[in-house]
């Protein structure tokens, strides 16, 4: 197999197991009424971060033998990927609003990763470092604190994904500059990075889960499936020293993408705010079936009943009246 086969092989075993990672995490969410955030008694919860564990070694492994513009984009298959496997291993299918929302945010990330290249990048210095730090931690506790103002709605879950994925992307980020100046002679060197990359992981991850409580699995996935890339293409852009493909027209079509998926990622969330359908409304008081006086239709000529007694101990004597057709009987 050559290495670029290879490397979208892995890139779609990684999509794979991100998306198994959701499936699990949104049914501990719909089953836990524990811990909202860290459900660290729920066996099924750390199969989940394993999962994401596997995921990212997968996609790090895809990237050492295949291109960045190629593995990224693969990458955005995960909600792809994760629909038809909810609906087929836990019975719980998208409608058509849900499929079509997540397929604009798919492809919208997908067309804007592509557009991106990686030119030779420079490392952060320590304020840039700090700058983004605060800036991502800033950003994350704003939309915390948005998503309890909004109370248990739909609107909550995205600004909780949302939060999600600025931590994951911020992860990315220090991942990268931590990946290009470790050297074996100082393994340590890059501590305070680590430490960073560290919080913005567990954070991600916590938010995540707490996504999922009360809003499914196609809304908060897509958001966080969005969000994470495109927050690391931002610093990318503006602290790496990366740009869009073909220049003014690849910046125009990146931004194009970028509308595209954010429109997808709004139909999301519109779907989930959708009123269920109601139930049809019981007959007045007062009124039957047939919209006669009294609570219940009686038997109908050519009906008798039938009596007998209530199963059960209970202290009133009680009857148990139903009909019963005596055609035919004298």
């Amino acid at each position: 197999m050559s290495p670029l086969a290879l490397s979208v092989v892995l890139a779609l075993v990684s999509a794979v197991a991100y998306a198994a990672a959701a499936i699990v995490q949104e049914r501990v969410a719909a089953s836990a009424a524990g811990p909202r955030y860290a459900p660290l008694r729920r066996p099924a919860w750390w199969g989940a971060v394993a999962l994401n564990g596997v995921g990212a070694a997968l996609h790090v492994a895809a990237l050492a033998y295949g291109p960045l513009s190629l593995v990224q984009p693969l990458g955005a298959l995960t909600i792809v990927f994760a629909l038809p496997m909810a609906a087929l291993f836990v019975g719980r299918g998208a409608g058509r609003r849900a499929w079509h929302g997540a397929l604009m945010a798919t492809a919208g990330l997908a067309g804007l990763l592509s557009l991106t290249t990686g030119a030779d990048a420079r490392s952060l210095g320590d304020g840039e470092r700090w700058l983004l730090t605060g800036a991502a931690f800033g950003a994350v506790g704003l939309l915390f604190a948005c998503a309890h103002l909004v109370g248990r709605s739909p609107l909550r879950s995205v600004l909780l994904a949302t939060a999600a994925g600025v931590s994951f992307g911020a992860a990315s980020v220090f991942t990268k500059a931590v990946a290009g100046e470790w050297t074996p002679e100082a393994p340590l060197a890059e501590w305070t990075a680590l430490l960073v990359l560290s919080a913005f992981a567990v954070g991600g991850l916590l938010l995540s889960q707490a996504s999922y409580r009360g809003a499914g699995l196609a809304a908060p996935l897509a958001t966080l499936t969005v969000v994470n890339p495109v927050v690391a293409a931002a610093v990318g852009v503006t602290l790496f020293g990366e740009g869009f493909r073909y220049g003014a027209a690849g910046t125009v079509a990146a931004l194009i993408c970028g509308a595209v998926a954010a429109g997808g990622l709004v139909e999301l969330t519109l779907d989930r705010m959708a009123p269920a359908p109601e139930a049809p409304a019981p007959p007045p008081a007062g009124k039957g079936p047939k919209g006669s006086d009294g609570d219940a239709a009686g038997p109908e000529i050519g009906q008798g009943v039938d009596v007998g007694t209530v199963s059960g101990a209970r202290a009133d004597l009680e009857v148990q009246v139903r009909s019963r057709a005596v055609a035919g009987r004298p």
